[in-house]
């Protein structure tokens, strides 16, 4: 689903282009500021866990993201506002139309728990009973595995804007982008009855691209909503306390965010 929504964002931008603007959806020198919250999808992915006793792979792992409740309490105080999933982008017009921009996806991946996987390889001794025909259960005492610090995304991305509707005050853009950048998630896996690592580290890289709808007020304030979908691979993925303790896997993602900000001239 989010595949084709993107696609079909993608074709509605390029097939729209006899209605755009002649004035710039955003004139060089401007500079930009957003804040925001998005929802996630993954696909399955095979996550390998290597340590001194152990090395196997769990094959088509199921995931979702971990949107927090909405309310007052959760999004908008001051102590709080980093829980949710959240966006961040700051960005400067390095020609009309053009930006380049640096942010944070702070995206959540909760593994499915209790589902059953096929698995491969060598697990403690202790647990080598719950291997059942090659299949295992992914229960509570022998892994929880979570990016839920969450999974972030820090990248940079060149974005391309199109004025589509301007009258008075507002504007209505287009805008297509992609970059690239580097993942320091905060894992949360509890693997095998060992205490957790929980700290903030640089796992791997992810390639995205985007497709997104600008309502622009005054030059000054707008309204942003963006179908992102990209590539993610970790192969450093730190589980436990003990350094020698990783985990890899990669997969494909899909993001909308929905976002606010406010951009400025000099």
């Amino acid at each position: 689903m989010m595949k084709q929504l993107f696609v079909t964002a993608c074709l509605l931008l390029a097939g729209t282009q006899v209605f755009a603007q002649s004035e710039p959806a955003y004139k060089k020198g401007t500079f930009y500021a957003f804040w925001g919250w998005n929802r996630g999808a993954y696909t399955n992915s095979d996550i390998h866990f290597k340590g001194r006793d152990y090395n196997f792979t769990l094959h088509e792992v199921k995931s979702s993201d971990k949107p927090s409740t909405f309310s007052y309490h959760n999004y908008f105080q001051l102590n709080r506002v980093t829980i949710p999933q959240t966006n961040f982008r700051i960005g400067y017009f390095i020609k009309d139309n053009v930006a380049i921009t640096i942010g944070v996806d702070h995206m959540k991946y909760v593994m499915d728990q209790n589902q059953t996987v096929d698995i491969d390889g060598r697990v403690r001794s202790q647990f080598q009973d719950r291997i059942n025909d090659g299949a295992i259960k992914l229960t509570e005492d022998f892994l929880t595995f979570e990016h839920t610090d969450g999974l972030n995304y820090i990248n940079s991305e060149v974005e391309f804007y199109k004025n589509y509707y301007q009258r008075g005050i507002l504007k209505v853009n287009g805008l297509l982008g992609g970059g690239a950048g580097v993942l320091m998630p905060k894992t949360n896996a509890m693997l095998m009855g060992e205490d957790r690592h929980d700290a903030f580290h640089i796992s791997g890289f992810g390639l995205s691209a985007k497709a997104g709808v600008d309502i622009l007020l005054w030059n000054l304030f707008f309204l942003r909503s963006e179908l992102k979908e990209g590539y993610i691979n970790m192969p450093g993925i730190r589980t436990t306390k003990s350094s020698s303790d990783k985990a890899s896997q990669h997969f494909f993602f899909g993001e909308w965010t929905y976002t606010f900000g406010f951009s400025w001239h000099w």
